[in-house]
């Protein structure tokens, strides 16, 4: 069966750093879009940043951009979400998710889903 497990979460200070991994227990990883998104406490899950199977292309929220690099290691199976510049604002539960267009990676459409993991940035 398909898995995604997402860790790295925790709490940190504004300003700091946390770099999120997804481990993808699907058997032909490379073919696939991923994409992060999060939810925070009341309000609607939003887009983080998406990336296509080869990481040619990447796609920032706009309140991202600049701050957030989003990779992949395909010999790993694995996504990741380096977070820099944390504001109290990105608080939240960070998904991961996997699909074969990344079209609905973006639209937050994907087949596959991980558990989520918290990320709390203090002020």
């Amino acid at each position: 069966q398909v898995q995604l497990v997402e860790s790295g979460g925790g709490l940190v200070q504004a300003g700091g750093s946390l770099r999120l991994s997804c481990l993808a227990s699907i058997h032909t990883f490379s073919v696939y879009a991923m994409g992060w998104f999060r939810q925070a406490p009341g309000k609607e899950r939003e887009f983080v940043a998406a990336i296509d199977r080869s990481a040619i292309s990447t796609y920032y929220a706009d309140s991202v951009k600049g701050r957030f690099t989003i990779s992949r290691d395909n010999a790993k199976n694995t996504v990741y979400l380096q977070m820099n510049s944390l504001k109290p604002e990105d608080t939240g539960v960070y998904f991961c998710s996997a699909d074969g267009n990344i079209n609905a990676v973006q639209r937050g459409l994907s087949y596959y889903w991980g558990q989520g993991t918290q990320v709390t940035v203090s002020s």
